[in-house]
């Protein structure tokens, strides 16, 4: 009986691209050797660094687009609960939208009409806030004044400077004062018209939630898949919407605190600071640091006594660490705890990104990271990383990591 003759490069059956079960023992050596497999991983790792920062360029250059629509999101995810409940009692869920969505929009509209007053008079006092400021730090700051005048008093004979220059000069400051206000007022503008399309999409949004989330079950191939897809959907929605809706509350308790004890110390406008109260707390970190300096200049500007302007600070500071380090632990729970340092990162990143909308964002956006990581196999060391709760080490790993030692 004849053999088979041996195969050859020849008569091998062809191979699909990476495929390397189809190469035989002597092919593949030859790869490793010449350094084949090396080359294609650093074209592979090249193109995906290219497509990283093409995303990111991106998602930097639209950010006026992709703004109302990731706030549109939040404010979807934080909503669908009520929606689903007033659903269970007869209301269709595309009233329930309509009625939310316009029920935000009278509150957020009639909170601009009763402030507009207190931030109009507040801003025709912003040129006089420095002279006010610098009288009553004169006595700390005078031996400084009188070093930089003589500096600069040096500097302009050595440089033959035109005496007249001191006028440029303060009309210069006048204009780029000017400018930040201008500045300020388009930003708010912009702010303004995210928030509106981001409320008509959220009505949207939750007219149909579930109908996106059948779409996207149905997407997967396999039953595993769809199940897995599903709780995802399901987790995001339930945490996100969690966390936002307990910061809300918190936020709004916060602001009420501050604003009344603001008012019983002597400060202007309380209601006003129990309002930005509110709002900076959605800021971690940041947000606290700015309110109480923020309270710390405006009471120098309106006490007499110094020791007596520290306690409007000091009362800021003490509430918003009680509710950082308290309050918001309490009632968040453990479930939603995330790594300081992750929080703390993503903040600085967000906001060098999209500025003080990308801060607002930064925490949910982590929040939903950590949500897919902890339902994905091949990311939970990631979400493990990103949970503020400590790890939970085995009695087997123990017992041999300290046999180990």
């Amino acid at each position: 009986m004849s053999t088979p003759p041996p195969s050859s490069p020849e008569t091998e059956q062809p191979r699909k691209p990476g495929d390397v079960a189809g190469l035989g023992t002597t092919r593949i050596a030859e790869a490793i050797a010449t350094g084949e497999f090396g080359i294609l991983h650093r074209i592979e790792l090249l193109l995906w660094g290219i497509f990283l920062l093409a995303a990111f360029a991106a998602f930097y250059f639209a950010q006026v687009v992709l703004m109302p629509i990731v706030l549109a999101l939040l404010i979807t995810l934080t909503l669908t609960p009520v929606v689903r409940w007033l659903r269970r009692r007869g209301v269709p869920q595309v009233v329930s939208a309509i009625g939310i969505v316009v029920l935000i929009s009278v509150v957020f509209g009639y909170g601009l009409y009763i402030m507009s007053g207190p931030v109009s008079n507040l801003m025709d006092e912003v040129p006089e806030l420095g002279t006010r400021l610098q009288d009553k730090l004169s006595t700390l700051t005078s031996s400084f004044e009188q070093m930089q005048r003589a500096t600069e008093q040096v500097e302009k004979l050595a440089d033959g400077t035109d005496p007249d220059m001191g006028q440029q000069e303060v009309r210069a400051v006048v204009d780029s004062q000017r400018g930040l206000l201008s500045r300020a007022l388009t930003s708010l503008v912009g702010a303004g018209t995210a928030l509106f399309i981001a409320l008509i999409l959220t009505m949207f949004l939750l007219s149909n939630w579930d109908m996106f989330q059948l779409k996207i079950v149905t997407a997967m191939p396999t039953l595993t898949d769809k199940k897995r897809a599903l709780g995802i959907v399901r987790s995001i929605e339930k945490q996100v919407s969690r966390y936002l809706a307990a910061i809300t509350v918190i936020n709004a308790g916060l602001g009420v605190a501050i604003g009344v004890a603001l008012w019983l110390i002597g400060m202007d406008y309380p209601y006003l600071w129990g309002l930005a109260a509110f709002l900076l707390n959605y800021l971690p970190f940041m947000g606290a640091m700015a309110g109480t300096v923020a309270a710390g200049v405006i009471s120098l500007l309106t006490f007499d006594s110094v020791s007596y302007a520290l306690l409007a600070p000091l009362t800021y500071f003490a509430l918003t660490s009680i509710e950082g380090q308290i309050i918001t632990p309490t009632l968040v729970g453990r479930q939603l705890e995330m790594n300081v340092v992750a929080v703390f990162v993503t903040v600085i990143f967000w906001t060098w990104f999209w500025g003080i909308p990308g801060a607002l964002m930064a925490v949910p956006f982590l929040l939903l990271l950590k949500v897919i990581c902890d339902n994905v196999a091949g990311l939970k060391v990631l979400g493990t990383f990103l949970s503020g709760a400590p790890p939970v080490i085995d009695k087997d790993e123990n017992e041999d990591s300290s046999a180990a030692v």
